[in-house]
């Protein structure tokens, strides 16, 4: 099945640490406690029990590090009882220990407003991911659509890649950009750029007109805010127009990396001859559009990418082969391209990716085969 959206990474160990964290404190108790009644009379360990309150603050929330500081009070007061410890000693031990949790009460306090308003903040981060960078329909018209995005900054769902695929009359149309830089002023950029292209996709005559276009709506946004740092930024894009009723593809490119092409078993990248300027830039030069017809027929697979994906590097600062790659996986199911890609990219990279990655996947499939129509009986 053909699969839109987004494709995020995750740490399979998430929830095993979580629960990991959540037992150490109890596990730390329990440790301190044999280990003070294992030892000979007059050895004690049990001031040690400071640790379990220690340890709930981390991953508790208050009420459960209180109950984790009100078990290492009992605990440390029956170790004392069974030691015979003198009472002022017994007290002056208490009083130590309820310093401490007084203290990892506060701490996982405000740890779980810290968390709380992380929550809020990726809560936010989804409904502007659902607005900016919408799922992509897994097919439309004649095409099938695969997505892989990844977003550099931790914990992020947005940044300076974007994507969008509209259906149109007697086409679909495909966009593909990276906004030069990271941060906010990169999400903003790329905000005004997929506006423009959302505005204007359905009434564009044709892709140069189209391009025309977010070359107008960033510049426009730039003239309203001079100042704002999405003003002097460009960024690279790359669009496809794929006709229903003909077997290729046009594509325009503003100095984004050319897509490769698999036809036949065979990948190569698509010759574009003549690219345009990144947008936001085209002021420096002139510059005019041209369109590269290419033909993409059932079967066929075009990959497109930002340069997340093509200039990730190993250790030996080697570019990642994306072509060679791409031909391996040839054979494989087009729903298994992209996930591919992502693990081959975790591990071909050095320290993780640190670069917004995004890679397209769009495929023509084997039209349906046509049984001939038995002969009529007379």
């Amino acid at each position: 099945m053909p699969t839109g959206g987004h494709r995020l990474a995750r740490s399979k160990g998430t929830r095993t640490q979580f629960t990991i964290g959540l037992a150490l404190p109890l596990l730390a108790l329990a440790v301190v406690v044999v280990v003070d009644l294992a030892t000979s009379q007059g050895q004690h360990f049990d001031r040690l029990l400071v640790i379990g309150p220690a340890l709930a603050a981390v991953t508790w929330n208050t009420r459960g590090t209180v109950a984790i500081g009100v078990l290492a009070m009992v605990l440390r007061l029956a170790l004392a009882m069974a030691q015979g410890d003198p009472a002022q000693d017994i007290l002056a031990a208490e009083a130590v220990l309820a310093a401490v949790i007084g203290a990892a009460v506060w701490v996982s306090r405000v740890r779980t407003r810290y968390e709380q308003d992380m929550r809020e903040v990726l809560a936010v981060a989804e409904v502007v991911q659902r607005v900016l960078l919408r799922p992509l329909a897994p097919r439309l018209g004649r095409v099938e659509l695969h997505l892989l995005y990844l977003a550099a900054a931790a914990k992020a769902r947005i940044g300076g890649d974007f994507y969008e695929a509209v259906r149109i009359p007697g086409a679909v149309r495909v966009l593909l950009g990276d906004v030069q830089g990271k941060g906010l002023g990169a999400v903003e950029s790329a905000s005004v750029l997929l506006g423009a292209y959302r505005s204007a996709v359905t009434d564009a005559p044709d892709l140069p007109a189209l391009a025309d276009r977010l070359e107008e709506g960033l510049a426009r946004y730039g003239a309203w805010d001079p100042d704002a740092d999405s003003a002097e930024r460009f960024a690279t894009v790359l669009l496809l127009e794929l006709p229903d009723g003909e077997d290729v593809v046009r594509l325009l490119s503003c100095g984004h990396p050319a897509p490769l092409l698999q036809h036949d078993g065979q990948v190569r990248p698509v010759v574009l001859s003549d690219p345009s300027l990144p947008v936001n830039l085209s002021g420096l030069f002139a510059s005019r559009h041209r369109v590269e017809e290419v033909p993409f027929g059932p079967g066929d697979r075009l990959l497109l990418f930002t340069d997340g994906v093509s200039e990730t590097r190993d250790r030996e600062g080697v570019f990642y082969p994306l072509e060679e790659r791409l031909g391996r996986w040839a054979d494989q199911p087009d729903a298994r391209v992209l996930p591919l890609l992502q693990e081959d990219l975790a591990r071909y990279s050095v320290d993780g990716l640190d670069d917004d990655v995004a890679a397209l996947l769009v495929v023509r499939p084997p039209e349906p085969a046509v049984e001939a129509a038995a002969p009529a009986r007379r």
